[in-house]
């Protein structure tokens, strides 16, 4: 695994981020990023996804903390946030594409990647991005496989966008299993997040990635449920980048529909658009 030096920078200032967030006494913890350096230098060393190395590394930064959601008044602040967009944006939502493209500027309320900015002004940023549309827009082809989706979400706030794809999607005949993250690491959101949402009785099932403090997708410690659902779905639809890094080097899985936000420069370089674009990605 070739791990891009800029992705150490990031995860360094989410280290600071959450020393901030979780509001201690920054003097006591003073030593917190430079054990943050010695650590990923070590996980530099080994072939871990970068999502592996993040949440290595994130669960030793909680523990020093004694926290074990230092994002959670941001989680909650965002969802709020989301929820009075949604409200003012929702007469523009009509069919798919558009669904989709709400979603995936959901992706981009997202206060832990470093040089990318959430603006305060939320509804005229929603306004300039959904005008802006998707620079990679398989919507079309996406569409029809959309009888059996296994649905991986990412950010807290971005769930409430995704609530609205849900509900046209089944609306429209589509089967979803959602999943979310086993438990609370960064601003991704958990069981709990979704269930204050109602998004438990909007879908056929809903599931965690079963992986405990972990960032993306781990298939050696996935429930044998998700596995299986996995083997019989027509679709994944996979949020955001990290979810991206896990599953993109995958053998064997069902077609995958990347619905992202490129928010750093290795990410957009690899996909071949530029830092800030939006997509809605096919691979089969």
């Amino acid at each position: 695994m070739i791990h891009d030096p800029r992705c150490y920078d990031c995860l360094l200032s989410r280290v600071d981020l959450e020393i901030e967030l979780a509001n201690v006494d920054k003097k006591k913890y003073s030593d917190i990023p430079e054990h943050a350096e010695e650590i990923i230098r070590f996980l530099h060393k080994t072939p871990w996804t970068h999502p592996m190395v993040a949440s290595a590394l994130h669960r030793v930064i909680y523990q020093r903390l004694n926290n074990d959601d230092p994002f959670y008044a941001l989680k909650q602040a965002s969802e709020e946030v989301s929820i009075q967009i949604l409200q003012a944006v929702s007469g523009r939502l009509i069919g798919f594409r558009e669904h989709v493209i709400a979603s995936v500027i959901g992706n981009m309320f997202d206060y832990g990647v470093k040089d990318h900015e959430v603006r305060s002004d939320f509804v005229s940023y929603f306004d300039e991005e959904f005008t802006k549309g998707l620079v990679v827009d398989d919507t079309d082809r996406i569409f029809p496989l959309c009888s059996d989706i296994v649905y991986f979400t990412d950010n807290c706030g971005e769930i409430v966008f995704d609530q609205a794809l849900i509900s046209w999607l089944t609306a429209h005949g589509s089967r979803i299993t959602l999943v979310v993250r086993d438990k609370p690491i960064l601003n991704d959101a958990t069981m709990e997040d979704a269930i204050r949402l109602g998004l438990d009785k909007k879908v056929a099932r809903l599931l965690t990635t079963g992986a405990g403090v972990e960032h993306g997708i781990r298939f050696d410690l996935m429930s044998d449920e998700l596995l299986l659902a996995l083997d019989r779905c027509s679709l994944i639809i996979s949020k955001g980048m990290a979810n991206y890094e896990s599953l993109r080097e995958e053998q064997g899985l069902p077609p995958v529909a990347y619905l992202l936000a490129a928010k750093c420069d290795p990410i957009a370089e690899e996909l071949g658009v530029k830092r800030g674009d939006k997509l809605a990605l096919l691979r089969n």
